[in-house]
């Protein structure tokens, strides 16, 4: 049932992003503080992740999943998403993150904790918008 809801939350996620997503057709996320958007549906690709994204469960308004590398980065491997889920700590405010150094920052504050979730790994390549977007 986890596996089931991470899936969901990822698919609304990539391909429900609000009015920005009405705007360029795609879903969106974060990368490196900017909006990235993805260039197809999804596809399952369980355990074979090999670039990290992680989907922050309960986060502020705006909030979208943070990739860890993107087109132009050496270690981008075209979109072969690692699955790891952030969930934030009882008792701490959630605020936006919008990179991976964010996350992990948050991480090592114990504002959320990560769970590597294998069975939600997928491929989705990612583009970057034009700045203005």
């Amino acid at each position: 049932m986890k596996f089931i809801t991470i899936i969901a939350f990822l698919v609304v996620s990539l391909t429900t992003s609000g009015l920005a997503l009405a705007k360029v057709g795609f879903g969106e996320l974060y990368y490196d503080g900017d909006v990235v958007r993805t260039v197809v549906p999804p596809a399952a690709a369980p355990m074979m992740g090999r670039d990290n994204i992680y989907p922050i469960m309960g986060g502020v308004d705006g909030q979208r999943p943070v990739a860890a590398v993107g087109p132009g980065d050496r270690d981008y491997h075209g979109g072969q998403w690692a699955v790891y889920v952030a969930m934030w700590t009882v008792g701490v405010e959630p605020y936006l993150l919008t990179s991976e150094d964010e996350v992990l920052d948050a991480y090592m504050d114990g504002d959320i904790s990560i769970t590597r979730m294998m069975d939600a790994d997928f491929k989705c390549p990612i583009q970057k918008l034009p700045k203005g977007n």
